[in-house]
């Protein structure tokens, strides 16, 4: 393959492959294997964007069980030297070592929310959007919980047969996956609208800020030098971005 041809940056986000209660899951992890592969020859590099996998955890010897269609779409893509950079999401916090020794991908739990990429030349701040903004400190609690070493120790001592179906549980009650919102909320599009100003002024060299999370799709001015993308869902709208080395689109699958 020839490297010219491999010249485009891919975002997508928001999967959520083993959440059985919003359809087809199978299907649609066959969908995303299909679109994997189909831009396996011109893709340099991809980024997930975290909730990439509605529920993981890996214990130290075992790991959950199914995803062989997309890990093996994957493992075909690092294979043939596409960089692929996984970033968390809070659906899929605990992804500890597996993924990194077995398909070769980064695998990102970043700190402070996100990560600074420079990509052809352009600065691009990257994270899945749970940690970033303003949130309420029941939800900031819960976050330093999940993150947590000692806790995250803690939760492997209890044998899966009881935390994989509590957390299958817990996800199907979440409105969000089983309404997928048309646009931000009016609080939400406050906080990352704050969120994206205060972070273009403490680094001025940044051209796109990009997010997951929410599950809409927007592209709006920061200001005159920075955009603030949100990516979207593959849960109806299959949305992601591209980036051909100058401009960034968002794109859908529909």
């Amino acid at each position: 393959m020839s490297g010219d041809l491999r010249k485009y940056t891919y975002f997508l986000s928001d999967l959520h492959l083993g959440a059985h209660h919003i359809g087809d899951d199978h299907g649609r992890q066959r969908r995303v294997a299909a679109f994997l592969r189909r831009i396996a020859p011109t893709a340099k590099t991809i980024y997930l964007v975290g909730d990439v996998l509605d529920y993981w955890f890996e214990y130290r010897t075992v790991v959950p069980r199914g995803f062989v269609r997309f890990f093996g779409a994957l493992a075909e893509l690092a294979d043939s030297g596409v960089k692929i950079v996984w970033i968390t999401g809070n659906h899929d916090i605990w992804l500890f070592d597996y993924l990194r020794t077995e398909l070769g991908i980064e695998v990102v739990d970043p700190a402070d929310g996100g990560i600074v990429r420079t990509i052809d030349g352009v600065r691009f701040f990257i994270a899945h959007g749970d940690g970033v903004g303003r949130q309420p400190g029941a939800y900031r609690l819960l976050r330093a919980l999940f993150h947590n070493r000692l806790c995250q120790k803690l939760y492997s001592a209890i044998h899966p047969r009881w935390t994989v179906p509590l957390a299958h549980a817990w996800s199907s009650h979440s409105g969000k996956l089983n309404r997928v919102p048309a646009e931000l909320s009016p609080r939400a599009r406050t906080s990352v609208e704050v969120f994206a100003r205060e972070l273009s002024t403490r680094d001025p060299e940044l051209r796109y800020i990009i997010l997951g999370h929410h599950h809409v799709t927007l592209d709006e001015p920061v200001n005159s030098h920075c955009r603030l993308v949100i990516l979207g869902e593959w849960i109806e709208r299959c949305s992601y971005a591209v980036f051909d080395g100058e401009n960034l689109t968002l794109k859908s699958e529909d």
